[in-house]
């Protein structure tokens, strides 16, 4: 079992409920980190919920991770399209991560289509709202599970 995941927000993730709510939704921040960790404490997980505005902050938040949690849930924000520093500080701790993102980012501006991080990720859920956080840790505490069956 998963017992401890960090998930990491990226830029302008502080600002939900404020910005653009016809994209985003009008549930606030700490509505988003309450709902996660409500979540994850009913599967008997320790859910550190992190964000940040800046690249090297979440570049350190991947790198205390090692050693120090099982898995990692990250919405990198806009870095998620050019940030090849947080695609390599993923790779580099090799810890199972899901990428998650509150819209679709298919259906957006064309820029907004390529991940450079998704691939040092197992996975990329988007255009589910808070729901892709709650499936990201199912599906990480499933795949736990199936690693300490083996």
């Amino acid at each position: 079992m998963c017992k401890k995941i960090m998930v990491i927000n990226g830029p302008n993730l502080n600002m939900l409920g404020i910005r653009e709510p016809n994209v985003y939704g009008c549930q606030s921040y700490s509505d988003l980190e309450a709902y996660i960790e409500s979540y994850a404490g009913k599967l008997g997980i320790e859910a550190t919920v992190l964000q940040s505005n800046s690249e090297g902050e979440i570049i350190d938040f991947i790198h205390h991770a090692l050693g120090n949690y099982d898995a990692i849930i990250i919405n990198p924000g806009a870095y998620t399209h050019y940030s090849y520093a947080i695609h390599d500080a993923l790779s580099s701790v090799n810890l199972p991560t899901v990428e998650v993102h509150l819209s679709n980012i298919h259906k957006r501006e064309e820029f907004r289509h390529k991940s450079v991080t998704a691939p040092a990720c197992i996975g990329q859920i988007c255009g589910l709202g808070f729901r892709g956080y709650t499936l990201a840790i199912d599906y990480l505490n499933e795949t736990e599970s199936d690693k300490n069956e083996d």
